[in-house]
């Protein structure tokens, strides 16, 4: 992570879920069936049985605490990890970089990343797909679908409450197009927001 992207998530991290919510900034985003998703992805992630899982890039936790089992969220971001915190009562949280996970080999019935993913442009997701695939047997990705009024990469400039502007590298994925980058992974979920994979 750069210190730009450090900067950009800790002043991210108090409106992070504002996102999800439909809330703040996103309060007047017309985004038809959003909330409906929103759950689905959530049941889905219940319904993913495993015993132990390392969420990579967990943000504030809105996805990583509903995931069963033993559960460690990453992230670089402190801020980010002081919201999670509260939300993994039964779990950890700790710094760390998702590209050199502190981590040994088979560490974790499954890595999730959720909307970091895409943030990788083609060469770091190999990296990170080598670095997963070492700690995790197996490997849950979710993110972006690409639909039909977003081109399928681009730069975004982020405007945060306090004005601030930031720019993000951003990839968003068809079903078929993330399950073949994890390799023949088994589609979770496929809808007009979200794609989630695990292989």
């Amino acid at each position: 992570m750069t210190e730009a992207e450090r900067i950009y998530y800790d002043r991210r991290a108090p409106e992070y879920d504002d996102w999800y919510l439909g809330t703040g900034l996103f309060a007047a985003r017309v985004r038809p069936g959003w909330h409906e998703e929103v759950e689905a992805l959530r049941a889905c992630l219940r319904a993913v049985s495993m015993r132990s899982v390392l969420d990579v890039a967990c943000g504030t936790g809105f996805l990583t605490q509903h995931m069963a089992g033993h559960v460690v969220g990453l992230d670089q971001s402190l801020s980010m990890l002081q919201i999670a915190r509260g939300r993994l009562p039964g779990g950890c949280v700790l710094q760390g970089n998702a590209l050199r996970l502190p981590f040994p080999a088979g560490a974790f019935e499954c890595l999730m990343a959720a909307h970091f993913y895409g943030h990788l442009d083609h060469t770091m997701r190999a990296r990170f797909l080598a670095e997963a695939r070492r700690v995790g047997q197996r490997v849950l990705v979710i993110d972006a679908a690409w639909r039909d009024e977003v081109l399928p990469e681009e730069v975004q400039e982020r405007v945060l409450l306090d004005g601030s502007r930031h720019t993000v590298y951003k990839r968003y994925f068809t079903p078929a197009q993330l399950a073949a980058e994890l390799g023949g992974a088994r589609v979770l979920h496929a809808g007009r927001w979200f794609v989630a994979a695990v292989a």
